[in-house]
């Protein structure tokens, strides 16, 4: 079964942003700390909480160490006001074919983060199923880089609303 990683953040707004987390990031804070650093799963989806609460829009954040779990997520996204996408697909950056084509067929924009630089590691990693198809990819940033995304989340869904495109 796969639950919500920790945050349904809901507003008056018709707007929302779904995080999604991929496989083994829960174990953020004791995995590689030297790699993927202190900051926990947690820590950084009750940030991320803090940030929509602020700027009143909904967030929803999921984690799932399953292809299908993930999946499924984005599938239901479809019945919902999502507007944009924030994902660490973790190791499916290099494998998951089937999460990019729900991505696709979602249609909703979205941003790839990645806590590593990926570039700096092994060349397997250099390879992403995702990143032709994102708006943006932020890596080696640690958990600033979900903050980054999902400022620049905002800004395009306050550009969208503004400009009604």
């Amino acid at each position: 079964m796969h639950r919500p990683a920790l945050i349904l953040v809901r507003s008056a707004s018709k707007t929302a942003i779904l995080v999604l987390h991929g496989p083994n990031l829960n174990l953020l804070g004791t995995r590689e700390p030297a790699v993927y650093g202190s900051t926990t799963l947690a820590q950084i989806d009750e940030r991320l909480a803090g940030l929509a609460r602020a700027a009143n829009i909904g967030l929803q954040s999921f984690q799932s160490n399953h292809e299908g779990g993930l999946i499924d997520r984005l599938h239901a996204a479809r019945d919902e006001q999502v507007a944009f996408i924030i994902v660490n697909p973790a190791a499916f950056t290099h494998t998951s074919v089937a999460i990019r084509d729900a991505l696709a067929a979602l249609a909703v924009p979205f941003v790839e983060v990645h806590l590593s630089n990926v570039h700096r590691r092994e060349a397997f990693r250099h390879h992403s199923y995702f990143s032709d198809l994102a708006e943006a990819v932020i890596a080696g940033l640690g958990p600033y880089g979900y903050e980054a995304a999902f400022n620049y989340a905002l800004a395009q869904l306050g550009r969208n609303q503004r400009t009604g495109t």
